[in-house]
């Protein structure tokens, strides 16, 4: 072990030596791994191994599909056997929703590539799985990627190819203390001191204790996981192949065969967590006593499902713990603040998504982002809010116990919540609002009479109607929303021009106006579709999306300039806004005299008793305004615009509506038309590009584009031919059988009474008029390409 390394990793499980691997094949040779005991021990010996290819997020899905690639040639690299059985998979349905869900799943696999899955009938799935029972099975789910790999094999894969690449790794050597130096970081280890530039924290169980060394308080929690290990079957003596992988949804198991028995585990709905604070530093190769009381119900079902089981012994109990995230997905990423410290933490399927982890990381290390859209997975996309124990606690137990139970795109689910609230929130209640969560705070989703339930379903929603008057209501008088939910940044200093010229593609706004940003990575990628306001005093506001905020923060870290100040006011500045035909005399009642913003001016003024800051612009494609004020003012200005527009037909409204509103004008939004894995081009977000600046961050690359042949693909507006339920995101595009391309977004026009989608498909068939098809809900629908902003095209609305 030397003194000094370029990038030290802690932590030997799967994850560590796969981001070692990464590291040194793609030219880092000067890298460290240190584990505290041997390699494995923690999660990554007592894991179940398994692998496949589906995961509804498309990136991740990707990531794990390069796994799957990537493991023959690890073991080839290395010479170390890993033990991979690609016996194929499936998943049941044993209900009509579910299987109803399955169909809607299978399409979306199909639209982000999985080409290997198709959906099999009940006798199909007994054939293929000859020991189990297919009672209640209605149908399922088959791919072909799927299987297992021997756990101790593939982790020494990975380290012996590392080390052929040229990485070192020193056992046995417990990190003691992370310092932060001028130059990277302090390593204090058993074995001495190392001085690096960057650390990697991938220590599993761990990971906790070595965040809280660099002052870093990670959402992880490990829980305890049982699967079993049956005596041998003589069901299977006879077989030619092994059986399947199989997840029995309704069952809460999963089963591989393992030798001539068979490894079935258990996700059950009483979830025990285990050391929350991190294992104990000599823990390694131990396990917990099994708890068979706990998880009786779920046992009970597996012995049903596989009656095989009952005729034979259980030879081995498996009661570890693993990492969880309140999600489920890893934390991965840079930490903001923490230059040089690096997260490689929560991978809870380390072996089906830690070659995609390492991958990842290795080149956000190496070359400042991954060629992936890894968002799913950044360690930014939780805040503050996420360091509290019970939010933890609560997020990372749900998570577990509804591992395979399925979430309705319409679903709330309650832990950790209510968390933040905007102080209207109680009044808001009170008057029936029905509520949603972004980045721990309450949003507005519909309003709703007293008593009302809504019923999750992959269909329309019984708050069908509800949604539809809030959106007459905007078109027809005005509507009234909080928008709490929005990113605020203040931006001040001698140097902010000049550095908001430099991260923001578009031209800046003069003073008292307002423009759409887009911003860009240095690849010409989205990293941003922002709102600059130049409030012409100097300061100046950039307004997102409000679960992007510290994943913005980072970004304007990495790009700061001198004499910038950017402040992040977005808790401590609120607001409503009000849109629709009577929005400006609604505003006119609390003002004094008329109301002269033109379309995008902005300007502080009184609004009632608060003195606002007020912006012309709306998403519905109304006239419309957003009126931001204090938190502590919030209250005060919601009952003042209520009372105002209380004869002008003033209803208060939520995102729901708002969703109805931006589709009727191909407006699309973050996470959906635009994310970090397109470009301005492909999503429209060009037409906002200053292309004659002579310098902002992506520009050569996003000329590149310009000048070229152009996006292969473009984000157009759909009209469906729905029936009882619309597109929500993910549903395959389809051209006389040949798939080219997926919904981003989509959902009910209101207003128009139609079914609309945004997609991004190729770009030869992007025309008006094009006949294309969409699967929603498994059924395939007739869709047309359709003239953007089917409402009101000429924007006349708004500007009025």
């Amino acid at each position: 072990m030397k003194s000094h390394y370029r990038a030290v990793v802690i932590g030997g499980g799967v994850v560590g030596t796969s981001v070692l691997y990464h590291l040194a094949r793609f030219g880092w040779k000067d890298v460290l791994l240190i584990e505290r005991s041997v390699l494995t021990a923690g999660s990554s010996w007592h894991a179940a191994g398994g692998v496949h290819a589906l995961n509804a997020d498309p990136n991740i899905a990707a990531l794990q599909a390069y796994t799957i690639d990537l493991l023959p040639k690890i073991e080839q690299e290395s010479g170390q056997s890993i033990g991979f059985h690609m016996t194929g998979g499936m998943t049941l349905a044993g209900t009509p929703d579910r299987w109803e869900w399955l169909q809607s799943a299978y399409r979306t696999f199909q639209s982000i590539g999985v080409e290997d899955c198709r959906l099999i009938t009940a006798e199909e799935a007994g054939e293929l799985c000859p020991i189990m029972s297919t009672e209640g099975i209605l149908g399922a789910m088959w791919a072909d990627r799927e299987g297992y790999v021997d756990t101790t094999g593939t982790v020494h894969a990975y380290a012996g190819a590392a080390k052929k690449h040229g990485a070192e790794i020193v056992e046995n050597n417990r990190v003691l203390e992370l310092n932060q130096t001028a130059d990277g970081w302090e390593v204090v280890t058993e074995k001495g001191t190392i001085q690096t530039e960057h650390v990697v924290n991938a220590a599993g169980l761990w990971a906790k204790q070595v965040g809280r060394m660099a002052g870093v308080e990670l959402p992880v929690s490990p829980l305890n996981h049982h699967y079993l290990i049956s005596d041998s079957i003589p069901e299977l003596e006879g077989l030619e192949r092994e059986v399947p992988m199989t997840v029995d949804l309704e069952g809460f198991t999963y089963m591989r065969q393992d030798q001539k028995g068979i490894l079935l585990g258990i996700y059950e709905a009483d979830h025990e967590h285990w050391m929350m604070d991190g294992a104990p530093w000599e823990y390694g190769f131990e396990l917990q006593q099994e708890d068979t009381d706990r998880i009786e119900k779920e046992l009970i079902m597996g012995f049903e499902r596989y009656p095989a089981l009952q005729n034979v012994g259980v030879k081995t109990w498996v009661n570890g713990a693993f990492t969880f995230s309140p999600d489920g997905n890893p934390l991965v990423g840079p930490v903001q603040g923490k230059p040089g410290y690096w997260c490689a933490c929560a991978v809870m399927a380390g072996f089906l998504q830690g070659g995609g982890v390492g991958k990842s990381l290795a080149e956000w290390m190496i070359y400042g982002e991954p060629e992936a859209d890894v968002f799913g997975m950044d360690v930014s996309r939780y805040g503050d809010f996420a360091q509290n124990k019970r939010f933890i606690k609560e997020t990372t137990g749900q998570f577990y116990s509804r591992r395979f139970i399925m979430t309705y795109p319409n679903e709330q689910l309650p832990a950790g919540r209510p968390l933040k609230m905007a102080p209207a929130y109680s009044d808001m209640t009170a008057a029936g609002c029905r509520w949603g969560v972004s980045y721990g705070l309450e949003v507005p989703l519909y309003f709703a009479p007293e008593g009302f339930e809504e019923v999750p379903s992959l269909r329309r929603s019984n708050a069908f109607d509800f949604v539809a008057e809030e959106c007459r209501a905007v078109r027809e008088n005005v509507g009234l929303l909080d928008i709490s939910g929005f990113s605020r940044f203040e931006v001040s200093g001698q140097g902010a021009r000049a550095w908001l010229d430099h991260v923001m593609a578009s031209k800046l706004p003069a003073p008292g106006r307002a423009r759409l940003a887009p911003m860009l990575s240095e690849d010409g990628k989205l990293k941003g579709d922002l709102t600059v306001f130049n409030w012409g005093d100097g300061t100046w506001w950039i307004m997102g999306s409000y679960y992007l905020r510290d994943w913005h923060k980072r970004w304007f870290a990495d790009h700061m300039m001198a004499d910038v100040e950017v402040r992040d006011l977005s808790d401590a500045v609120v607001g409503f806004s009000l849109s629709g035909p009577n929005a400006t005399k609604v505003l006119e009642r609390v003002t004094d005299g008329p109301v002269a913003l033109p379309f995008m001016g902005c300007a502080e003024m009184d609004v009632g008793l608060i003195r606002a800051k007020v912006g012309r612009l709306s998403v519905t494609g109304e006239l419309g305004y957003e009126i931001h004020c204090s938190a502590a003012e919030h209250i005060g200005l919601r009952r003042q615009l209520l009372e105002a527009g209380a004869d002008l037909g003033l209803r208060e409204i939520g995102f729901n509506a708002l969703l109805s509103l931006r589709l009727e004008k191909s407006f699309g939004i973050w996470s959906a038309e635009f994310t970090q894995g397109y470009t301005a081009a492909e999503t429209g977000m060009d037409r906002w590009i200053d292309w004659s600046k002579p310098a902002f961050v992506g520009r050569e690359a996003a000329l590149a584009e310009k000048d070229g042949a152009g996006p292969v693909r473009r984000i157009v507006t759909l009209e469906v031919e729905a029936e009882g339920a619309d597109a929500s995101g993910y549903e395959p595009v389809w051209s006389g059988g040949r798939k080219v391309g997926f919904v981003t977004s989509g959902g009910f026009g209101h207003w128009l009474g139609k079914s609309y989608a945004m997609a991004l498909i190729d770009a030869d068939l992007s025309d008006e008029g094009t006949a294309l098809s969409v699967h929603i809900v498994g059924v395939e629908r007739g869709a047309t390409v359709i003239a953007p902003s089917p409402y009101d095209p000429a924007g006349k609305a708004m500007r009025a």
